[in-house]
């Protein structure tokens, strides 16, 4: 059969940098090509932000423009819901035919490791089989019904591009152009306006799902596989195939006006971030909430409003405009920083909308600086700003093994869920095990998913929060919580001192449990298979794989995300016979 038209665009990036990579192999039997080997690779480490500018840069540019002339031609001559149908049959045949196979692998999809956001490399992916599920486009939206449906593979960069000149935005759209729906939705997503929305899961209609039978169903709160949707967030692709999700999206103005409000003492920014995220509900209450922690006692609290010309006028007349997408600009977390120290005070800006939900992806949040250390000087702006960032799955791709080797043991990246009344003690365990700034930190809804009436219960992957707020529009139970989130190189690191990482990580970990928190699973967890079920309630998810992956076709949550496994997965046999379907 011959490929869908939409594939081919991708086809054609897979095509050469399959070709590059035959290339390399076949110049590797010449005379001197070791050595040279060994050049490149010590310059890769050595130089690593060189590397980056010269060779990342240009591919990243090339591949955004791939993709951008993919979906100008799926626009201008293709369906995509005929396209979609044709792409899930394709999927479903690839199922049948492993089915029949009968080789005792496992199933999980055929994108490489190194084109996820994720840090880690999953080695449970070498053991499978992979099934390629090129579902990239946006389907269709409804202004009638408010939503939009989309494919796993559409990322946050085309969902903003896509609704806001429509005049509306999804509730919750999480920072970086790149991450996925899929990812976000059968792992988790959060960004600075979750003090109203909860997390980018509580926010999905309906999810179409591929089953290891290699049937397809359709699932949402009410209908009868509502059970199995509410057990797809946070089950990282162990209960079927994504296909496709339907999303609310909501109206939305052309600017947010934020307010940047420096903070001299941890308590005065506990207080303030406290008050904004608990007033989610009252006619000025902030649309998004955000806090940068640049120190133990320095933080900048940043609480802001969507608004048009009109409520500029009106109800911010001070407040000056910055267009932070423009190239020369400096990064937005040097931006917010500089404002601890210039005696101004408190003060507002008025910002497009896309610009603010994409403020750190410049700077890929402050990872780029590490990166590339002149990213963020004047000059660099001005004749590179607009090629930066590169792409995060480029990035892994050509890590060495002695960059993989310290991202793994000098490096931090970590997001932990805790409650808002753990706050204060929450940044000091991270200034103890961590000492790492800036920290990210935003608020969000955790629900209690059961009924008022005990009749049903929460069944959900987290467990059930100490529900002490109701939502006055949905009569919804919530528990406010915050996300913070540690990305970045320890302080002992810079100072040469010895720095654990997996002791510290577990150190965190163990007290993230005892507040009744959740850690990301997109990172590195060093939890214990028994430590990783207390931390996350495993009842109702387990009955869904009884009943929808009986004979575990994929592998449970923890053989994917969590170290321990990991080190499971490096001692298998790779299966030589394995396809790539």
């Amino acid at each position: 059969a011959q490929p869908p038209p939409t594939a081919i665009p991708l086809s054609i990036g897979i095509m050469i940098l399959s070709l590059s990579s035959a290339v390399a192999r076949a110049a590797m039997k010449f005379p001197g090509a070791p050595r040279a080997r060994t050049y490149a690779i010590d310059f890769m480490t050595d130089h690593r932000g060189w590397f980056v500018i010269f060779f990342v840069l240009p591919l990243s540019l090339a591949f955004d423009i791939l993709f951008a002339a993919r979906a100008w031609c799926i626009r201008t001559f293709f369906s995509a819901p005929e396209l979609h149908d044709k792409r899930v049959e394709k999927i479903c045949g690839d199922i049948h035919r492993w089915r029949e196979r009968g080789d005792g692998t496992k199933l999980c999809t055929a994108r490489g490791g190194w084109q996820s956001i994720s840090p880690g490399y999953r080695s449970y992916k070498k053991h499978s089989t992979q099934i390629a599920c090129n579902l990239y486009d946006i389907l269709s939206w409804s202004e009638k019904e408010m939503t939009v449906r989309v494919e796993p593979l559409v990322n946050m960069g085309q969902l903003s591009h896509f609704l806001i000149p429509k005049g509306y935005t999804l509730p919750v759209l999480p920072e970086m152009d790149d991450l996925t729906v899929g990812g976000l939705y059968m792992g988790v997503g959060i960004e600075t306006n979750c003090h109203k929305y909860g997390l980018f899961n509580d926010n999905i209609i309906s999810a179409e799902v591929i089953l290891a039978s290699g049937e397809v169903i359709t699932c949402d709160a009410k209908g009868p596989h509502k059970d199995l949707f509410r057990a797809l967030p946070w089950s990282y692709g162990t209960l079927g195939f994504l296909a496709s999700v339907t999303i609310k999206i909501i109206p939305c103005k052309k600017y947010v006006c934020i307010k940047y409000m420096p903070c001299s003492s941890q308590a005065e920014g506990v207080k303030i971030f406290t008050q904004f995220s608990e007033d989610s509900q009252s006619a000025d209450s902030a649309d998004f909430v955000e806090a940068l922690s640049y120190s133990k006692e320095e933080m900048v609290v940043m609480p802001a409003w969507f608004c048009d010309d009109a409520d500029v006028a009106k109800r911010f007349p001070n407040a000056t405009r910055n267009t932070l997408s423009w190239w020369f600009k400096p990064w937005f977390y040097k931006h917010a920083g500089g404002m601890l120290h210039d005696l101004c005070g408190a003060r507002t800006e008025i910002v497009p909308l896309r610009d603010y939900y994409h403020r750190h992806t410049r700077s890929i949040f402050w990872e780029l600086e590490q990166i590339i250390p002149i990213g963020n000087h004047p000059l660099f702006r001005l004749f590179l700003g607009w090629a930066v960032p590169p792409k995060v799955s480029f990035l892994k791709l050509t890590q060495t093994e002695a960059i993989r080797k310290m991202y793994e043991e000098q490096h931090v990246i970590q997001d932990m869920l805790v409650p808002l009344s753990e706050m204060g003690k929450s940044l000091d365990v991270f200034e103890d095990e961590y000492s790492l700034y800036p920290l990210w930190i935003c608020p969000y809804r955790a629900y209690d998913y059961s009924s008022g009436d005990g009749k049903d219960g929460h069944r959900f992957f987290l467990h059930r929060p100490r529900a002490d707020r109701t939502d006055e529009a949905t009569g919804k139970k919530y528990e406010m919580y915050i996300d913070l989130g540690a990305y970045g190189i320890p302080k002992a690191v810079l100072e040469k001192k010895p720095f654990d990482a997996a002791a510290r990580g577990r150190a965190v970990e163990s007290y993230v449990m005892s507040v009744r928190g959740f850690q990301m699973l997109y990172a590195d967890s060093y939890l214990t298979r028994d430590e990783f079920y207390e931390m996350f309630d495993h009842t109702h998810y387990t009955d869904m794989k009884t009943v929808y992956d009986p004979k575990e076709a994929f592998p449970v949550v923890f053989e994917k995300v969590c170290k321990k496994a990991q080190a499971y997965w490096e001692k298998q046999p790779q299966n030589k016979e394995k396809k790539h379907l």
